[in-house]
């Protein structure tokens, strides 16, 4: 392996910050900038999409396992929460943050995106941009906390569904 401390094996899942979760389907070298390096290569679950990342390179990257069964329980409560995470203005302002907070690849402000973006839809017709930042949220987040709760999306989307009405 490499002397990065975020270390998979062939079958392990994992969240990539910017696809989701992805199942490790090999560990190939390559030769990057005329280098050999070693890379995970990743097949993002739900998609054919295949994600290469030098495995020296996974941690900077955002590359981590998938949450635990606890930790999906404080995501799915966050989504209970009625607090608001940005109550910018204009609508141009609160998007960039949204985006960035997608873009971190965590798990909680994801849900905070998530949960505010849904809220916002109750009240008014989203922008293309929101819309796809809405979907983007929602994919990147189900997929990880059926796994953490050993539970079909199905049914995970339904309980979010339900939180999210109240």
């Amino acid at each position: 392996m490499s002397s990065s401390r975020v270390a998979f094996k062939i079958g392990d899942r994992a969240v990539h910050p910017a696809h989701g979760v992805g199942e490790l389907v090999a560990i190939e070298a390559q030769q990057l900038a005329g280098r050999p390096t070693e890379c995970y290569v990743f097949k993002i679950l739900g998609t054919e999409l295949k994600v290469m990342v030098p495995t020296a390179a996974a941690e900077r990257v955002g590359l981590r396992p998938v949450m635990k069964r606890q930790e999906a329980q404080q995501i799915l409560d966050i989504f209970r929460s009625r607090e608001v995470a940005v109550d910018l203005q204009p609508w141009s302002r609160r998007f960039r943050v949204y985006t960035d907070m997608v873009k971190s690849g965590l798990p909680t402000e994801i849900a905070k995106v998530l949960r505010d973006m849904y809220r916002l839809k109750l009240d008014k017709e989203l922008s293309f941009g929101e819309r796809r930042l809405l979907d983007q949220a929602r994919n990147l987040l189900i997929h990880e906390l059926a796994l953490a709760k050993r539970v079909e999306h199905a049914k995970i989307e339904g309980e979010i569904h339900q939180m999210l009405q109240q």
